[in-house]
């Protein structure tokens, strides 16, 4: 029997553990850095249909129809005059079972978690050593020395576990943005299709709203164009001290209408890190989610990339394919839309965003262009 440590409890590292479970051939053990996972009420999470066919394969169709929502469109808007400027049929890549999906990140945790069984996870285990050769790799946690055969790092953005194994060659850079992320009742929000995914448009920022399950709980989520100095950039407490939140809170009335400003609730704060190149681990040693690649949340796929990325890699260890390879062109389309969304929702120059939505208008009706841009990610 293979033994296959996961370092990070996160989406993609319980997914995979999800799909190796009932694999006999293999043992696997998740290590998690914290005492638990994080399931309290949260924030939401877009699905696309590459990724909700993928926990299907676990059991997510099972899923209550109050627990998530399924989006129909896209409905884009200018922030500045909150002017409808076009739709996107974001339902026509759905299938009869696997459909675009948001929901709170919270009950997709829990979904994942209760799959396994309590034995598997080892909490309050923080990665201190990764040792390797050709025939195996050690593992140090806290002073527990630990040995397995294939070593699955999925512990996010930060990893320690690639840091490790890279000695600090591949970091994640700031992409000079914040992201704002809270909920909001749909009573305050006016003039809206509550069956859609309403996107906000405007200078150096954009916002959506989108509900999270049948009574139309929304979420928050804002990328706000900020610079930080490398101090700033260092300090991971910095997000959750009061003067910062508060500056970030007077950039942001400036950006939206008072209503919403008034109803946001539970704001959090979170920079956006991204990844400035691929890292290809040593034999037998993996990376998965924002531990492989973090990309710019401007396209919404880092869930479902995760999810797809952690069955990919199952379906390599089985076969003994060489998942790097694998995978390489995949993130290198999804983050070339991503940095391309970003730069197309935060344009400032009048004639410029004229003739952006004048070429949204064109392309969101255009089957061809949808099935090249989202059609490739959306369909594994």
């Amino acid at each position: 029997m293979k033994k296959i440590a996961i370092i990070g409890a996160g989406i993609s590292g319980l997914y995979i553990a999800n799909l190796f479970k009932d694999n006999k051939e293999y043992q696997v053990t998740i290590y998690e850095k914290k005492s638990s996972i994080e399931v309290d009420e949260g924030y939401g999470i877009q699905l696309s249909v590459n990724s909700v066919e993928l926990l299907n394969k676990i059991g997510f169709s099972s899923f209550t129809e109050e627990e998530k929502f399924n989006p129909k469109k896209i409905d884009f808007y200018e922030i500045k005059n909150l002017k409808k400027i076009c739709d996107l049929d974001i339902s026509k890549f759905n299938s009869k079972k696997s459909k675009y999906t948001t929901l709170k990140r919270s009950k997709l945790l829990q979904f994942l978690k209760k799959q396994l069984d309590n034995d598997m996870i080892k909490y309050n285990c923080s990665i201190d050593q990764i040792d390797y050769d050709k025939d195996s790799i050690r593992l140090i946690f806290n002073n527990n020395k630990i040995t397995c055969d294939y070593l699955i790092i999925s512990d996010g953005v930060f990893s320690k576990g690639k840091s490790l194994i890279s000695k600090n060659k591949s970091k994640p850079i700031y992409n000079d943005t914040i992201a704002i992320r809270g909920s909001i009742s749909k009573e305050n929000l006016k003039n809206i299709n509550e069956e859609n995914i309403s996107l906000f448009l405007g200078s150096d920022f954009h916002y959506a709203v989108y509900p999270l399950d049948k009574d139309k709980k929304f979420n928050f989520i804002g990328i706000l164009k900020h610079k930080l100095n490398s101090n700033e950039q260092k300090n991971h407490n910095l997000y959750s001290e009061s003067f910062f939140i508060e500056s970030i809170k007077v950039k942001l009335s400036q950006k939206v209408s008072q209503t919403v400003f008034e109803s946001l609730q539970n704001i959090k704060l979170f920079p956006v890190f991204v990844s400035k190149n691929l890292y290809n681990p040593p034999k037998n040693i993996f990376l998965i989610g924002d531990a492989f690649f973090a990309f710019s949340p401007s396209f919404a796929q880092g869930a479902s990339q995760s999810i797809e990325g952690a069955n990919e890699l199952y379906e390599i260890i089985i076969n003994n394919y060489n998942f790097y390879n694998f995978r390489l062109k995949r993130v290198k389309m999804v983050n070339n839309r991503s940095n391309f969304n970003q730069f197309a929702f935060h344009l400032s120059n009048p004639i410029m965003i004229f003739f952006r939505n004048v070429i949204l208008r064109i392309l969101t009706k255009n089957s061809k262009f949808l099935d090249n841009y989202l059609g490739k990610v959306y369909k594994n």
